[in-house]
């Protein structure tokens, strides 16, 4: 769910933009959202997109079954596009006839896209520390689920 929607409850179509930028990246990657997938800072799909793209390695996101039916530089526009479309603010987010433009259009340049500061780290609740034992100083913990929204 994107930052306006878990920290206001705004609805708009700016939620199912970033909606079409978790499901891109869920595609890509053959990975689910919620799960972690780093052990030393345990980080969902996002934090992990976000990780290897700023590294240089947006590559290692693909799903293996994806080398047959799409070129490298195709991947790399989808998680691209993603980017984009998980922006924090709404305003930020292209539209999705914008999204389609992106997707469409092999000669567009994109920009870089801001850098979203919002990802969920897997945290421990009771003890109000992360995985690797460090306090926990800004953000806060749902209950529920035990995930911790880092900002």
């Amino acid at each position: 769910m994107p930052p306006e929607y878990l920290l206001q409850g705004t609805v708009s179509t700016d939620i199912d933009v970033f909606g079409f930028g978790v499901l891109l990246l869920e595609i890509v990657s053959g990975r689910m959202n919620h799960w972690s997938y780093d052990v030393e800072h345990p980080l969902n799909l996002l934090g992990l997109t976000l990780v290897l793209w700023n590294n240089g390695r947006g590559l290692e996101l693909m799903d293996l079954v994806l080398e047959e039916s799409c070129t490298p530089n195709e991947v790399m526009t989808c998680i691209h596009v993603s980017l984009f479309c998980i922006q924090d603010h709404a305003m930020d987010r292209p539209t999705m006839s914008e999204v389609v433009s992106m997707l469409t259009n092999e000669n567009m340049h994109l920009p870089e896209p801001n850098q979203p500061v919002f990802f969920v780290e897997r945290h421990d609740a009771e003890t109000g520390r992360d995985d690797n034992h460090n306090n926990v100083t800004n953000g806060s913990v749902n209950d529920l689920t035990g995930n911790h929204f880092q900002f």
